[in-house]
């Protein structure tokens, strides 16, 4: 599923499209607005995608210091303040689709 797909899905749909893998599920969370079920989901996933997922979700809520630490346990560098989270999500959704 692309990006572009998973997110129109989010917008319109009430439930996550079925089949889709446990990161794409809390990146499905995130975008329809869910992001307690999104956070929730993530600690549900192994490191180091769960990190990598539970950073970006601490990102968009502007926690950038508790997003620096799951960076980090994620073993992936903290994305510059000028990627949108938009975009972050978008690379998330291609990494782990």
């Amino acid at each position: 599923m692309t990006a572009t797909e998973l997110a129109q899905s989010a917008q319109h749909d009430e439930q996550a499209p079925a089949g889709l893998n446990a990161a794409l599920h809390c990146l499905w969370f995130s975008k329809a607005g869910q992001w307690d079920a999104a956070h929730d989901a993530c600690q549900l996933i192994g490191e180091p995608v769960g990190a990598w997922l539970h950073a970006h979700l601490h990102r968009e809520e502007g926690d950038h210091g508790n997003a620096a630490y799951w960076y980090a346990r994620a073993r992936k560098p903290v994305p510059p303040r000028n990627l949108s989270i938009a975009d972050e999500w978008a690379q998330l959704v291609a990494a782990l689709a």
